[in-house]
């Protein structure tokens, strides 16, 4: 996919000054399976945590087989117990009619050995239970450390996701407030931007408050080479009517996230295998395009930044 996408990245800058309708085409297949390869993505996100909240069932469920294996442990000993009692009674009976009663002796002598029998045969048992309950212990712990170590990777990715939010938020504080928006959701930052702040109507030619905007932006995201972005581009509904190079607002939308994936390739410590550019044309709006309002809402660029998930799924794999 990497590789896939630096080739449209290419073809775009290359072929920029004419384009034929069937390179742009050729685009929106590009296009397709990149969409498509996100949302893979975010189905394997889903079975992250489907696997995590399976782990955690079958940890309960080793508790209650623990919980269960002590309690017949505790039976055991305690049966043990009992039969001890019941044989240093016999013994004491034994002595007291040894004077008196050879057959009473004989007697007891038979029970003695049965008892002894019982009471090895008990703690057998209970030294089998007992290397069985050590056994289910050990697996347990080693599964509560790492469901606890799979807790602690999600909760520090969640952390840095957020240090990052602030950290952008930081750098673009001059912009908020002007088209700009930075907000953490499902575990990932969204950074929007929208084109007033960026491109004239109709061009994909970044103005010089939007490449300022984007280089800060740059700045941060040079600071963290685990993120993968997600450069969208999005128009409102009506129809692309500028020169000829487009043939409507999904070349519009890709030529803008592209010309932002280029001025964020301009800072040589972001590495472009974590970079990719989108365009999805009028079909993922935020607003209403009944209103003037609602359609300068839909005109943005939407930069999605997207912890690499590598850790966690080592992981889920050794649970």
């Amino acid at each position: 996919m990497k590789r896939t996408t630096l080739t449209v990245v290419a073809m775009v800058m290359l072929l920029s000054a004419c384009v034929s309708p069937k390179v742009y085409k050729d685009l929106e297949t590009k296009y397709g399976d990149l969409k498509e390869q996100n949302r893979e993505l975010l189905a394997e996100n889903d079975e992250l945590l489907k696997a995590k909240n399976d782990a955690l069932n079958e940890l309960e469920q080793l508790q209650a087989q623990y919980d269960k294996t002590l309690a017949e442990r505790d039976k055991l000993q305690h049966d043990y117990n009992a039969a001890k009692t019941n044989l240093d009674n016999l013994k004491a009976s034994y002595d007291a009619l040894e004077a008196n009663s050879s057959a009473a002796i004989a007697e007891n002598v038979q029970k003695n050995r049965e008892l002894l029998a019982q009471l090895e045969a008990k703690e057998q048992a209970l030294e089998a239970e007992s290397g069985r309950l050590e056994k289910l212990r050990q697996e347990l712990e080693a599964r509560s450390n790492r469901v606890a170590e799979l807790e602690s990777v999600i909760a520090a990715k969640d952390a840095a996701m957020n240090q990052l939010k602030e950290a952008i938020s930081r750098a673009l504080t001059d912009f908020e407030g002007k088209g700009l928006t930075v907000e953490q959701r499902n575990g990932k930052v969204y950074v929007s931007m929208e084109n007033k702040l960026l491109f004239e109507s109709g061009s994909w030619a970044v103005g010089s408050n939007g490449k300022q905007a984007v280089k800060q932006l740059g700045t941060v995201l040079a600071d963290n080479p685990d993120i993968a972005i997600l450069i969208e581009g999005h128009t409102d509904n009506v129809p692309y009517k500028g020169n000829s190079q487009l043939s409507g607002n999904w070349d519009l939308s890709t030529k803008r996230a592209t010309a932002i994936v280029n001025i964020l390739r301009e800072n040589p410590s972001i590495n472009p295998e974590n970079l990719t550019a989108a365009g999805r044309g009028e079909f993922a709006p935020i607003a209403s395009n009944d209103n003037a309002e609602g359609r300068a809402k839909n005109r943005r660029i939407e930069v999605i930044l997207t912890p690499k998930l590598d850790e966690i799924s080592k992981l889920l794999n050794e649970i």
